[in-house]
């Protein structure tokens, strides 16, 4: 990367999802991280959000601004769209009936959850031939169905729990059926949620039939096809992966951090809102064990074709030992207590030089590798 001229960042946040308002606080901590060395004197930052609605507005505010969400107040705010044509390589802010081309060398993508982490904006970037941060197209998709991960994991020999899967339209026919094959499968307690979300939002965990039943409701609100787990017992532990599948030799992982959830399963609220859950890094668990979660984290990322970074959540299974995946999130949080930054600060990398490296990955990713 020629550090001569400075490389403009398109910081996209906010999002349609329900999980907009944490993009928001993911994406004020890099609006400061490229501010600060070694990323100040490297990066020029073009900030664009996106209203829950769906507006897109080049915008250039303070970090608070951003994460409170009052981003969308300001004065500067002006509409534009990302042109998909290759020629133009940027971004058309639509100003007064007319268009203004502003260029962009790298796009980062700090959104979580549907329309953002998920191969849509993704896709995009590919037909712009925009280098951009994460995971491409195929394991973005693919990681945020948890149905095909699950599916993917079971053919490359990744292991994680019992599960099994319904669609809408399978519930609709015959709902009955549906939570009989649950049952059957896993028994109780069981996780239900929502094949395509994040954050845990949408998520129960049933003791009976009548809990299911309505556990069903819950995650279908979410999303149109729904996963049911079986219980774990065991302890959560969480490795950060980073790097490109082009030399798989250079893609590396964290030792294990664990997560001390607030209530009885790590919820939305604990990782983002009450603060009462703590991280322990590294997790307590032996040498050995923290080895053997380390290598099967790598071996997920690999197997789901993922590039850039993702955080492997596992658990450790209580009285066997097992090493269980639970899954891959391709745009992991970065708020002041997200597990990922803290794993990677763990390892030697600020903040600031941890946004340097996923930039730099992003750019020297292969085009079309994956």
């Amino acid at each position: 990367m020629s550090e001569s001229k400075k490389l403009r960042v398109a910081l996209f946040f906010g999002g349609v999802s329900s999980e907009h308002e944490i993009s928001c606080v993911s994406a004020s901590a890099w609006l400061r991280a490229l501010g600060e060395e070694p990323c100040a004197g490297r990066y020029e930052v073009f900030p664009i959000g996106i209203t829950k609605s769906g507006r897109w507005l080049a915008c250039h505010p303070a970090p608070e601004a951003m994460a409170d969400g009052s981003w969308e107040q300001g004065a500067d705010c002006v509409p534009c769209v990302l042109s998909p044509d290759r020629g133009d390589h940027g971004v058309w802010l639509l100003r007064n009936g007319r268009a203004e081309l502003v260029s962009i060398d790298i796009c980062a993508p700090v959104l979580h959850g549907k329309n953002g982490e998920d191969g849509t904006i993704q896709g995009l970037f590919e037909l712009a031939r925009l280098p951009y941060v994460g995971c491409g197209v195929l394991a973005s998709a693919v990681c945020m169905d948890k149905a095909l991960a699950n599916t993917v994991m079971d053919a490359a020999g990744v292991p994680h729990c019992r599960w099994t899967s319904a669609i809408r339209a399978e519930v609709e026919q015959d709902r009955a059926a549906v939570l009989d094959r649950a049952e059957q499968m896993l028994g109780y307690p069981i996780f239900v949620k929502p094949a395509n979300a994040g954050s845990s939002v949408g998520i129960s965990k049933a003791a009976d039939h009548a809990a299911l039943d309505a556990a069903l409701d819950v995650a279908l609100r979410e999303d149109d096809k729904v996963v049911f787990e079986e219980f774990i017992d065991g302890q959560e532990v969480e490795c950060a992966a980073i790097g490109n599948p082009d030399d798989p030799a250079s893609v590396s992982t964290t030792r294990p951090g664990e997560i001390l959830a607030g209530a009885e399963f790590y919820t939305y609220d604990d990782k983002y809102k009450n603060g009462v859950s703590q991280t322990v890094i590294p997790a307590h668990l032996s040498e050995e064990k923290l080895d053997e979660v380390q290598a099967e984290a790598c071996k997920a990322y690999l197997a789901l074709g993922c590039a850039g970074l993702s955080r492997c959540d596992f658990f450790v299974e209580r009285g066997t030992g097992r090493v269980l995946c639970n899954e891959l999130n391709t745009l992991p949080g970065f708020t002041a207590i997200s597990m990922y930054p803290k794993l990677m600060e763990h390892e030697g990398l600020t903040f600031s030089q941890l946004v340097d490296r996923l930039l730099r990955l992003a750019v020297t990713r292969r085009k079309g590798a994956y």
